[in-house]
């Protein structure tokens, strides 16, 4: 069963007028963690808890997978047997469990251990050297694939690879390079391969760019459907390589403090893409809890096809390191790419959320521009007067110019705003689009919390940024790109505990766990990670340079390092 109870025994002590009452309360713990057993105690450190009063204790002690009670050292360290695990934190932070609220990390799992990474690389001259590397390691004819998760602001160049550039870093390999939604580099033997030699081979809306020959240069500028299918055409890994792959990707994600995460199905998601996961799960070798959404595989049958794939999928369904978190992001493909709705897509989004809504499903709703989040809205109003929308945790994503009229909106319905750090690799860009003064009120995050909006934080990685989340911890709070211009104003920043909370309870909250996960209070998952340096004081500019030094899911050691690098136990072969 998800999110089993535990005796709460909470901090321990208090104020001096409540020593009487938590001596009292002590004893009591003390006897209660004799009978129990407390597995582990972590001391000597500055633990935030994230409760509702942001209390710092400096130890806290677990006990079947749940924290037993946090308080001082002298007070944790009593509730230790000869049987309890000792680990001295030497005066290090500890925060929750980090949880990525919307991630497409299941498909980024699949290829993740076949992949060639630019994440964070700093030139475009370290880029192409990766893929020479991989030419240099792979048989001739094998497929090269970067993914997403870069942008030329990244680069010390300041500029994307040239089709040149890459032909002669990987001549006898198809080399697939992916920017974000909106570009696409294929290399001569990728042209071929694919058979693509003219718009008609990249549809619906793509185009080929042509060379001074009037013949196709390899890079394809498109958006998500039409790079979806493109990318539906490269090989897969075998079962075996997609499961080793995404051990490789969640071992990546413990080392970043991630414990969980909200996956949003996304382009390129079918039934069978969840294979993979589903046997670490089933096997006990998942190391973060996976929430996960349901995308309509294909336009045309949305509907249908959603009704089919629930049929044995209610709400909930799965245990506490997997489950269903309902339909989401992509649920009428024709309106998906940027919001621009037609009456007829408006009239099938409706039939789809009121069918979602009567089986009490949870949802997460890709929505981009502000212009048109009005006929969502309107339904999901409509949809409200028959099933209060706010019980069933509803999520609309992006929305980076939000106004402060719809956000009110969407806080009178009870929704959740899921912001991501796009705009950390975007944000030249909108200021293009819409100004530099426009922009520094984008997103309204400050505005929506003084509204009492549950905003949720996440990365949409990997194809359109990185996955780790204090370069988005970082974004939220400074608001400057990875290019080092800051687009949005220090107004609309949220304060480092609130951004914190919209890494931690919120997405908890989202993925519907939120009453036994998200903070670090007794009785709750013992997930939680001891930080290379202190969040709360760290230069912000340095924030994305944070790393989990030690991380625990339930109480149980996913990720260990420097010090605590014996606390890893083997891996499993």
């Amino acid at each position: 069963m998800r999110g089993r109870k535990a005796m709460r025994v909470g901090g321990l002590c208090g104020t001096n007028s409540l020593r009487s009452i938590c001596g009292f309360a002590f004893a009591i713990a003390v006897s209660a963690a004799s009978a129990q057993g407390v597995d582990t105690v972590l001391f000597n450190g500055k633990v935030m808890t994230v409760d509702t009063e942001f209390s710092i204790r400096e130890a806290v002690a677990i006990a079947d997978g749940k924290v037993f009670a946090t308080g001082t050292t002298e007070a944790i360290k009593k509730l230790a047997d000869g049987h309890t695990r000792l680990i001295d934190l030497g005066g290090r932070t500890v925060i929750p469990g980090l949880t990525d609220g919307h991630i497409h990390g299941v498909r980024a799992a699949l290829t993740f251990g076949t992949e060639v990474n630019w994440i964070g690389v700093p030139s475009l001259k370290e880029a192409l050297e990766k893929i020479r590397q991989a030419a240099a390691a792979q048989p001739a004819g094998s497929w090269i694939v970067v993914a997403g998760g870069w942008t030329e602001e990244q680069f010390s160049e300041k500029r994307r690879p040239s089709p040149q550039e890459v032909a002669e870093a990987a001549p006898q390999n198809p080399v697939y390079i992916q920017h974000l939604y909106d570009w696409l580099l294929l290399s001569p033997k990728a042209m071929e391969t694919l058979n693509i030699h003219g718009d008609d081979d990249v549809t619906p809306g793509g185009k080929l760019e042509l060379g001074a020959d009037d013949k196709p240069t390899g890079v394809i500028v498109a958006g998500g459907s039409a790079l979806g299918k493109i990318f539906d055409k490269l090989p897969k890994p075998t079962l075996a390589q997609q499961v080793e792959g995404s051990k490789k990707f969640f071992r990546e994600m413990s080392s970043l403090g991630i414990t969980g995460i909200v996956d949003g199905g996304g382009v390129s998601m079918y039934p069978a893409s969840y294979q993979a996961v589903f046997k670490l799960w089933h096997d006990k070798e998942l190391t973060v809890r996976v929430a996960y959404h349901l995308c309509a595989p294909k336009p045309g049958s949305e509907l249908a096809d959603l009704q089919n794939l629930t049929q044995l999928l209610p709400q909930g369904f799965g245990d506490d390191m997997l489950h269903f978190n309902g339909p989401g992001e992509i649920l009428i493909w024709a309106d998906w790419t940027d919001g621009d709705i037609t009456p007829d897509g408006k009239a099938k989004l409706a039939e789809l959320l009121r069918w979602a809504a009567a089986k009490g499903y949870t949802i997460q709703l890709h929505w981009n521009p502000d212009r048109t989040v009005h006929d969502l809205l309107d339904v999901i109003e409509d949809i409200n007067r028959d099933y209060p929308i706010a019980k069933l945790r509803w999520t609309v994503l992006h929305l980076y110019n939000a106004s402060d009229d719809n956000l009110k909106r969407m806080k009178s319905l009870g929704l959740i705003w899921g912001v991501q750090d796009g705009l950390y690799f975007g944000g030249e860009r909108l200021q293009q689009e819409v100004g530099v003064e426009r922009a520094r009120d984008m997103p309204r995050i400050a505005t929506a919390l003084k509204l009492g909006l549950v905003v949720a934080g996440g990365t949409d990685a990997h194809r359109v940024s990185s996955y780790n989340p204090f370069v988005s911890l970082q974004w939220y709070l400074d608001g400057t790109t990875i290019g080092g211009v800051t687009t949005r104003g220090e107004a609309e920043a949220p304060s480092r505990r609130q951004a914190l909370e919209m890494y931690t309870k919120n997405p908890a909250f989202m993925a519907n766990d939120d009453s036994w996960r998200g903070t670090l209070e007794a009785g709750k998952a013992a997930d939680l990670a001891v930080l290379t340096a202190d969040y709360m004081t760290a230069p912000v500019k340095e924030v994305g340079k944070i790393r989990s030094l030690l991380t625990m899911v339930g109480g149980r050691v996913v990720h260990a390092e420097g010090p605590f690098a014996a606390l890893l136990p083997p891996t499993k072969q």
